[in-house]
């Protein structure tokens, strides 16, 4: 699994250094309700976004397994205690 996420990841991570070096130019946000804008670099304006839906998404895929692995976490308490129990009653009482 490690090599897969080094032979997907490397690759992407090298588009997206060039892409970066590739836009470094100034482009000019206006942020239309408010009275002002912003001067970013290209890439930014196309990476951050990025970045940032990925990082969202990964946080809902977190929290939403968080049920499965609470359960889970149960259930392997309940094994090792009943696993306990099942020891002592074979052990051989003297």
């Amino acid at each position: 699994m490690r090599l897969v996420a080094w032979l997907i990841g490397l690759p992407l991570a090298v588009v997206a250094t060039v892409f970066a070096v590739a836009n470094r130019q100034e482009i000019h946000f206006d942020l239309w309700p408010l009275p002002f804008g912003l001067d970013v670099a290209a890439y930014l304006a196309v990476l951050a976004p990025l970045a940032l839906g990925l990082a969202t998404g990964a946080a809902l895929v977190w929290v939403s397994g968080a049920g499965a692995r609470l359960r889970a976490r149960a259930e392997r308490r309940r094994a090792d205690s009943l696993e306990r129990r099942l020891a002592d009653r074979q052990s051989p009482t003297p």
